[in-house]
């Protein structure tokens, strides 16, 4: 990107305000390297990274940074061999720990929030633990070399105090004394270069032997080291110099281990760079209230509410673009400090932000697409040095964009065709923007000629627009109208200023009929406008209202979607204490058919089985019962005498034998029949006329029925389900004397199998069970002995 469009576009100060949320050095010299890319592909994934760091900091706030610093020249200097100060290696040190919480903070980030280019790059950083230790074992946090860094280290240094106190203990024992204390100007000890002194009086000096190592600016003090203690100046003075040696023998050891690492550091320092770079960018669009747009490579481009980022946002006036899709040019016509040239600018700026993988201050869903280049020419760049009139300033920017440009490019012209004669800039200008026109570029351009406005009238692929001006205020509101040319305004404004109205009827009727005709035309589009302005926010206003009553709709649809929960977990609790109460009873009057039928030897008589019915039926859940028999209301009523039917209160199949009046069927069920109410019978099919059952019954005989089963498909059925229906089967077939059964559960997982045998195993009826042979189903199949 040519880097004076980068300065006209105002680029560089966007990466100025970066900067400043760049919590290092190496994160600010990483947007000082950040340009505008052309790949889609590299721009979506920098835009991804910007917010993955906008959510984790909007979830979790700024991760932690501190202690990170630009190690890279320490590096260098390791790995050519030269010796690193205390105060590299504390950095060297403060940068390792500082990426290892840094890592962390992002890996339980992304456990909850996935996070997945900020954890692949965390990822990268390498494990210097090792290092790290080994430097902080030497060296504290105020860069000093510790005594515990080596054991001959520790040593001297031992030494070194217990020279210093004797000392000062000889020193303090001679300027206590009376016939020294009034040679010395102050009675106190000193040090210069490294060994002790005493300030004594310059007319003194005789008297004093020892060394003069200083004196004061008046020459009145000497500072004298006594010659009692040089020897032991002496031999502080040696113990300094072996612990030097012993420092440096340290710090070789820790700038050796640091250069066998320097690739792998010098790699991480890159990645922290990168990553601090990536949440100043979080934090500027958190700043900006911007957000992501929709990046596309068809050179599409839709500004919702699009703000210039350098105007304060209590002052910009949004703007709504979009360009390259049904028009791929826009003419801008309207008043001087009208905003076009801001509007431009804003354009020009925004699509090289999302390029660089920054948000965007526009509302949610705006598109930008990526330019492979963006070329302007905006504002007066008249040059004395060159002897450039504007004019010519102008047309050798135009000229330099049309040898440059491709179809791919966006074109940005601030007043084209201006400073010169406008019939014939006005021409030039028509003629540069159908040539940039027909090459399939995307063009904004702002003009002042009227012609231009026809020109974009008549071309297809070009729209007018213009910059709102109030002519009640006589000021513009800097609001963009896309497909409405610009007025000239000259009238109405002379008009409000108080020009005589018969200077403005002659003006007027000097104007071509031609004009008159698009001033008129411009006139009713600004009406239709502003009448489409009041009904979109009528629309608008009703749409959020919609919103709003959704909203709430959807939120109590829920509320209610919870008590209905509620509801039936509770009403299912009720219903299987209600279907268990049912069952006991049910197995209750069974014993007592069986009781019955063993007391009245071949055959039970019909007012008994009518009246152990009316006991079953009590015992049903009276719930039950009203939600079948709303069921069966849907279903037919021409049930007829050998029909088959569904018995829903007992939930088992029946012939009907005769009917009993209008409202009732006698039923036959297995051993038994019974009266059914017809609302309790669903019709299944109509039997062929040798199927049909006798009609005339009049016991049940314990012996064995054509109508009886000797097998149960339980395939498709849960265990509880299975269960009951296995135990009514084994109930009738026990009634029919049958001698053996089969129960058909499938192999499947084996769980009902494994159900069934086990009920088998409990049940008092069950003599023996196995599964079944080669032949019958194997695996299964369940074959039953009864009793």
């Amino acid at each position: 990107m040519d880097d004076k469009i980068l300065h006209t576009l105002e680029y560089y100060k966007i990466l100025n305000t970066l900067s400043n949320y760049a919590q290092t050095s190496l994160g600010k010299r990483a947007v000082e390297k950040l340009r505008p890319a052309a790949d889609l592909e590299h721009v979506k994934l920098m835009l991804q990274a910007t917010d993955e760091a906008f959510a984790v900091d909007r979830l979790k706030g700024a991760p932690p940074f501190s202690g990170i610093v630009d190690i890279t020249a320490s590096l260098q200097r390791a790995r050519i061999g030269g010796l690193l100060n205390p105060h590299e290696l504390l950095g060297i040190a403060t940068t390792i720990s500082g990426g290892r919480r840094l890592k962390r903070f992002i890996e339980n980030v992304h456990e909850e929030h996935p996070v997945k280019q900020l954890a692949d790059r965390t990822e990268q950083l390498s494990d210097q633990k090792a290092l790290e230790d080994a430097i902080k074992a030497c060296i504290d946090e105020n860069a000093e070399v510790m005594d515990s860094a080596s054991p001959e280290l520790a040593q001297i240094r031992r030494e070194l105090r217990t020279g210093e106190v004797r000392i000062r203990e000889k020193l303090e024992s001679m300027i206590r004394s009376t016939s020294v204390s009034k040679m010395l100007q102050d009675q106190l000890i000193t040090i210069r270069g490294d060994r002790f002194v005493i300030p004594v009086k310059a007319e003194y000096r005789s008297y004093f032997g020892g060394i003069v190592h200083d004196q004061s600016g008046s020459g009145a003090t000497l500072f004298i080291e006594p010659e009692s203690i040089v020897t032991m100046n002496n031999k502080l003075r040696e113990l300094r110099i072996r612990e030097e040696r012993e420092i440096e023998i340290i710090l070789q050891k820790l700038t050796a281990l640091t250069g066998e690492q320097t690739e792998l550091l010098q790699f991480d320092v890159d990645v922290l760079a990168d990553l601090d770079f990536i949440f100043a960018k979080a934090r500027l669009a958190r700043e900006m209230k911007a957000t992501l747009p929709v990046m596309n490579d068809r050179g599409f481009l839709r500004l919702k509410k699009g703000r210039h980022p350098l105007i304060p946002m209590d002052k910009v006036v949004p703007i709504d673009v979009e360009l390259g899709d049904s028009y791929t040019s826009i003419i801008v016509t309207g008043p001087n400090t009208g905003g076009k040239t801001v509007t431009l600018k804003t354009i020009g700026l925004l699509a090289l932000m999302a390029m660089s993988g920054l948000f965007i201050p526009a509302e949610d869903e705006s598109q930008m697409c990526v330019f492979d280049s963006i070329f302007a020419d905006i504002g007066d760049e008249q040059s004395i040095e060159q002897n450039l009139s504007t004019f010519s300033s102008h047309m050798t920017n135009i000229i330099r964009i049309l040898r440059e440009m491709t179809p791919k490019s966006l074109i940005l012209l601030d007043e084209v065709g201006a400073g010169t004669d406008p019939s014939e800039g006005s021409a030039l200008a028509i003629a540069i923007l159908e040539h940039i026109h027909s090459l399939g570029c995307r063009m904004v351009a702002t003009t002042h000629y009227s012609e231009l406005k026809a020109y974009a009238y008549e071309r297809e692929g070009i729209i007018n627009a213009s910059m709102e001006f109030d002519i009640n205020t006589l000021s513009p509101t800097y609001r963009l109208l896309v497909g409405v040319p610009g007025r000239s305004n000259a009238f109405a404004i002379a008009q409000r200023l108080g020009l005589p109205e018969r200077i403005l009827e002659f003006a007027r009727g000097e104007l071509k009929e031609e004009d008159q005709r698009v001033e008129h035309m411009i006139a009713s589009l600004e009406e239709n406008r502003l009448s489409a302005e009041v009904e979109r926010s009528e629309a608008e206003k009703l749409r959020r209202e919609m919103e709003m009553l959704r909203s709430q709709h959807e939120r109590e649809l829920a509320k209610l979607e919870q008590q209905r929960e509620k509801w039936l977990e509770r009403a299912e609790a009720e219903a299987r204490e209600i279907v268990a109460k049912a069952r006991s009873e049910a197995e209750t009057i069974i014993s007592e058919l069986r009781k019955l039928a063993a007391e009245e030897g071949a055959s039970v008589k019909e007012h008994k089985l009518i009246a152990a019915r009316k006991k079953l039926e009590d015992a049903e859940p009276k719930g039950r019962k009203k939600s079948q028999s709303r069921k069966s209301q849907n279903q037919p009523r021409n049930i007829e005498p050998g029909d088959e039917v569904m018995v829903y209160s007992l939930n088992q199949k029946g012939h009907v034998v005769e009917m009993a009046g209008s409202s009732e069927a006698v039923v036959q069920l297995g051993i038994m029949k019974m009266k059914v109410s017809l609302d309790d019978l669903e019709l299944v099919n109509k039997p062929k006329a040798e199927q049909t059952i006798q009609r005339h019954v009049t016991s049940v005989k314990r012996t064995r029925d054509d109508n009886v089963r000797t097998e149960l498909d339980l395939r498709g059925d849960n265990l509880e389900e299975a269960l009951i229906k296995v135990d009514r089967f084994i109930d009738e077939a026990f009634l029919s004397n049958l001698g053996q059964i089969y129960i058909i559960h499938g192999k499947g997982t084996g769980i009902l199998r494994s159900g069934i045998q086990d009920y088998l195993r409990k049940h008092k009826h069950i003599k023996s069970y196995r599964s079944g042979n080669y032949g019958e189903g194997g695996t299964g199949v369940t074959v039953a002995e009864l009793k």
